[in-house]
């Protein structure tokens, strides 16, 4: 009982704090072995370059993405804007048709976003493209701090940032901005060690060439599009200074929908990218994998509840003072999170719980999400979370 209680505190431990903690020592060393620049393309000699919006029924976003897409920089003659608006039944098409200078792809059924992705795809013939949600907004400069990168040739994808603008009154939803704030950082290094471990969709970029359809039925399309890249051996680059900002969601209940989600396709992604597991081909890429994306969507939101029933009863058979301590810790930080959840419930706002109640709202939806894909009850049909 002793070692599996260890074991599993360990690896929880480990899968949110020792991670970042062993990576930046790990690129420590390597700044002080190597500090050799990567190639950049300048501003004339970027590629060819195609900027995708799948847009499902935004009319309320629509034109600000519009004008925000229409003010982004590049060289002239080399971007091209392609918007996709399958399905969508309110006015986005009609608002995209009255800008020439976009082309739109508009068919009346739904079939899910990669799909209308794939039949975009069919119809670029640039070297590189973008991808981007329509309810997000690009710094002018993003494609060109994207685009830089590809000079290097072992350059496959490359991750912007995603940015949640947290309100000054927020609510527990601003857990989302803290959480994205430090898996800001953890990319960052991640792509400083070797490689990006998968990209979001909120702004990412990949080469045309390298460009693997993913089955129609995939969840996380645009993770699955970019670890496809890196399983051939290419790395993706992390540009802090390309990014995407939304607001975050509309309450907790709509952030829990769209993790329950995420969870579900992060299995699925699991089991579709298994040769990822194995470490022979690209060791350092699989430590990265494991280590970031596949503890925190199997094993860690269990070894969480493990670890606290096996302290339980360690206490009670009166193994020792350290064992008390830690069930102490542990129900401060559940009855902080539960206290989170109370307040919320009653518009109270207590920022410093934010963080236990939003870390519990995201392991919750690990749990619902595997259940979820297990049971087959995840479609992959986008059901939009209602944003502030």
């Amino acid at each position: 009982m002793l070692i599996t209680f260890w074991i599993a505190i360990f690896l929880v431990c480990y899968t949110f704090f020792g991670y970042g903690i062993l990576l930046y020592v790990l690129i420590s060393i390597k700044r002080f072995l190597r500090s050799k620049k990567k190639p950049l393309f300048a501003f004339d000699d970027l590629p060819s370059c195609t900027l995708v919006v799948a847009a499902y029924n935004e009319e309320d976003f629509i034109e600000q993405k519009i004008a925000n897409t229409l003010a982004l920089q590049y060289p002239a003659g080399k971007l091209q804007l392609l918007f996709v608006t399958d399905g969508s039944t309110d006015r986005t098409p009609q608002l995209v048709s009255q800008h020439p200078e976009i082309k739109l792809l508009h068919t009346s059924a739904r079939s899910g976003k990669i799909a209308a992705v794939h039949r975009a795809i069919e119809q670029i013939t640039t070297e590189l493209i973008v991808f981007t949600d329509a309810n997000t907004f690009l710094n002018p400069e993003a494609l060109l701090n994207l685009c830089r990168h590809y000079a290097d040739n072992k350059v496959g994808a490359i991750a912007g940032e995603k940015r949640v603008m947290i309100e000054a009154s927020a609510d527990a939803t601003a857990g989302e901005g803290f959480y994205w704030k430090y898996e800001s950082r953890l990319k960052a290094w991640d792509a400083e060690l070797y490689s990006v471990v998968g990209a979001a969709g909120e702004l990412f970029s990949i080469r045309k060439a390298l460009y693997e359809p993913v089955p129609t039925n995939s969840i996380l399309d645009d993770f699955m599009i970019s670890m496809k890249i890196a399983a051939k051996g290419y790395i993706i680059v992390y540009e802090p200074d390309a990014y995407a900002q939304e607001t975050s969601s509309a309450n907790i209940a709509e952030e829990l929908k769209r993790k329950v989600r995420i969870a579900a396709g992060g299995i699925q992604s699991v089991i579709w990218l298994k040769s990822l597991l194995w470490p022979f081909k690209y060791p350092l890429l699989t430590f990265q994998y494991i280590s970031h994306r596949v503890l925190r969507w199997t094993v860690t939101p269990f070894l969480m509840i493990l670890a606290f029933i096996l302290n339980v009863f360690l206490v009670m058979q009166q193994a020792g003072v350290t064992y008390q301590v830690l069930l102490i810790a542990q129900i401060a930080f559940y009855l902080s999170a539960y206290l989170g959840k109370f307040l919320e419930s009653r518009k109270i706002r207590v920022k410093v719980l934010f963080i236990p109640y939003y870390f519990c709202v995201m392991n919750y939806a690990v749990l619902a999400g595997l259940l979820r894909y297990f049971f087959g009850e995840q479609s992959v049909i986008w059901e939009k979370a209602i944003r502030k």
